[in-house]
């Protein structure tokens, strides 16, 4: 992890517990929930991959209705795909010392990428009523962990030093959350990266060239959101609220 992330991150913790402990308008809330995630450009389709999103965030608000949102979060993100077909036997060679070694290649058209990323979004919301909260912001993510399998092989060129994925990943995003009872929230975010993180060259069974196309992260994330220092406003009682008489 960068130098950068690693200050950006501890400062953000260190404001986090001092404004949620003394402050009185700056709310901190725990995140905690599912990414279903997809890689645009792998030849593998639909949100497929699950994994865990959660973290802390801290939102500070500048009038009535609107405020900012800064969060850190621990995000698994990737593509999957099971078996699309019966194994499908390609024979092969290789030459060692003076001898002819044959062997199959195996291929069964199952997919498989982890992608752990630490992720630092901001946004900003608008508040409607006190019960939604709409938002819209980027994320900037680290790479942090990596792993890829292709027809049920782990393909051990794929690490987080090789180069194969952009360690950096910023991506925009759009939020709306629902207050469920009290300080818990309901949170469906969606974000999609603005940079490729990745350009892969496509080949047949045999070897040949087919295409090459650019990568790009694809995130549904769903939250539960628990703000620890928010008191709901309460609806003003129409009958107690006039002049006396």
């Amino acid at each position: 992890m960068k130098t950068g992330l690693r200050i950006l991150i501890a400062f953000f913790l260190t404001a986090f517990f001092i404004l949620t402990g003394y402050g009185q308008r700056i709310k901190g809330y725990g995140i905690a929930g599912m990414n279903l995630t997809q890689i645009d450009g792998d030849e593998v389709y639909g949100f497929k991959k699950i994994g865990f999103n959660g973290g802390l965030g801290a939102t500070f608000p500048f009038n009535k209705n609107w405020s900012v949102s800064l969060e850190v979060l621990f995000s698994q993100q990737g593509a999957k795909q099971k078996p699309q077909y019966n194994d499908v036997h390609i024979p092969d060679s290789t030459i060692v010392g003076d001898d002819t070694i044959y062997f199959d290649n195996v291929f069964n058209g199952a997919y498989k990428l982890n992608l752990n990323y630490v992720k630092v979004p901001v946004l900003v919301q608008y508040t409607d009523r006190d019960r939604i909260t709409a938002g819209v912001g980027f994320s900037y993510g680290q790479l942090v962990g990596i792993k890829e399998w292709e027809h049920d092989r782990r393909v051990e060129s794929t690490t987080l030093n090789s180069g194969t994925y952009n360690k950096n990943d910023v991506e925009v995003l759009v939020d709306l959350r629902f207050r469920i009872y009290k300080s818990l929230k309901f949170n469906i975010r969606y974000s999609y990266s603005i940079f490729k993180i990745r350009t892969r060259d496509f080949y047949d069974w045999y070897g040949e060239y087919v295409t090459t196309r650019d990568q790009y992260n694809s995130v549904l994330a769903f939250r539960f959101i628990y703000v620890f220092n928010e008191k709901p406003t309460k609806p003003v009682d129409k009958q107690n609220s006039g002049s006396g008489f």
